[in-house]
């Protein structure tokens, strides 16, 4: 159930502007950020503060690469498997990343801390191949950088009590 304070703010937000269905993304962010991820409920929730159907939003959720429609990990990690960073070694890296974390692609880690996932391009070609962690890009990767980066979130993890 959403809270009142986030429904408030919301709902001003969408009073504020002429045409509320422009903000259906803003809500859909807004909504996985309190729940973790965009589920059914939260689905239900954007239409109706949107005045849209639930099909409606869940068409436009499912377009974009980083609305998540299951739980997800604290940290995401999307490999780019473009042309270019296939070129650069996508594909070992993105094995290396499976073998490191123990899971394939799509999946979660057993213990909540990382989900891996493909992304088309991130646009970072001139420093490939590469990733983003929760929106952060890494560039230049080797197995090493990969492993220096998966100890840091770690670590941070443990360091928060997760």
């Amino acid at each position: 159930m959403l809270d009142e304070e986030l429904r408030g703010s919301l709902t001003r937000k969408i009073a504020g502007i002429e045409h509320p269905r422009e903000l259906v993304v803003d809500v859909m962010f807004a909504l996985q950020e309190h729940y973790g991820y965009l589920s059914d409920e939260a689905v239900r929730e954007a239409a109706e503060l949107l005045d849209m159907s639930p099909l409606e939003v869940d068409e436009i959720a499912t377009f974009y690469t980083f609305v998540y429609r299951e739980p997800v990990g604290k940290y995401v990690i999307h490999v780019c498997d473009s042309v270019i960073c296939w070129m650069g070694g996508y594909e070992s890296l993105r094995d290396h990343l499976c073998r490191k974390l123990g899971i394939r692609l799509g999946e979660t880690t057993a213990d909540g801390l990382f989900t891996l996932l493909p992304v088309c391009c991130i646009g970072y070609c001139d420093r490939a191949p590469a990733m983003l962690v929760n929106r952060q890009v890494y560039g230049c990767l080797t197995p090493a950088k990969i492993d220096e980066i998966v100890a840091k979130l770690k670590d941070s993890a443990h360091m928060s009590g997760e």
